[in-house]
């Protein structure tokens, strides 16, 4: 959205994801007490080394995202793609990642800690609808709203603390999860449509361009008459 061009890093989503399947593959392996072993040299727990990398690559990709940011845009004056600031991205970003940490230090039943599978997929619905929304604004080279229908789901979890949480928040947090999945599905339905309906193309399924009675059915090899060998052709007509 600021530089005009996708980039990846040397360790991203791919290498993330393999890191993620290699630690299961070794707890599922040796049992999860294995991570609770200090290696000798270091007198440490062997759980700390993946969260010791997992921040050093998380900073350095900071840093280098952060230095295309700060380095200007390829719109006009240093802006983005839209004309817009460089800094405008990360609004929707930090009303995402914001309320999150808030609810969880706010929260009385301690909800992250009980329930840390569900409370992050909660929330990744919702910042996977911002990353949506920012590539179909670099699609269209157009601004990126602030506000979005999907922050209602955390914006039920704030209120409930404020109120000093009258309702569950496991039950609030089920919601919240519901209502993002479904609405970060008819984002992505309605944007899958419009695509297919400009390009013209069908969505998930294959149709034939021409009505199976209006096909061709001629041979597929044609008779001798209609093709004739260039060899046998006289050279009085090949001279004409």
């Amino acid at each position: 959205y600021v530089s005009g061009s996708l980039r990846f890093g040397k360790f991203d989503v791919t290498e993330a994801q393999f890191s993620v399947m290699i630690i299961h593959l070794v707890s599922a392996i040796f049992g999860p007490g294995v991570w609770a072993t200090r290696l000798p040299m270091l007198n440490v727990e062997l759980r700390l080394v993946p969260v010791a990398v997992a921040l050093s690559v998380s900073l350095i990709m900071c840093y280098t995202d952060i230095a295309v940011i700060l380095s200007g845009g390829v719109g006009k004056n240093g802006s983005t793609v839209a004309g817009t600031s460089v800094l405008s991205p990360s609004i929707p970003i930090a009303l995402v990642v914001v309320p999150a940490f808030i609810i969880y230090q706010k929260s009385t039943t301690s909800i992250y800690e009980n329930h840390p599978c569900l409370y992050i997929i909660a929330f990744g619905m919702v910042a996977a609808k911002v990353t949506n929304r920012l590539v179909v604004a670099h699609m269209c080279r157009s601004e990126m709203d602030y506000m979005d229908s999907i922050l209602i789901g955390p914006g039920m979890l704030f209120l409930n603390q404020y109120f000093n949480t009258f309702i569950n928040e496991y039950l609030i947090l089920w919601i919240c999860l519901v209502y993002s999945a479904a609405d970060l599905l008819h984002y992505c339905t309605i944007v899958c449509n419009q695509i297919c309906g400009h390009l013209q193309i069908p969505l998930l399924r294959i149709a034939p361009k021409f009505p199976p009675s209006l096909v061709d059915r001629s041979p597929p090899n044609p008779s001798p008459e209609v093709r004739r060998p260039t060899s046998l052709l006289q050279p009085h007509r090949l001279r004409s």
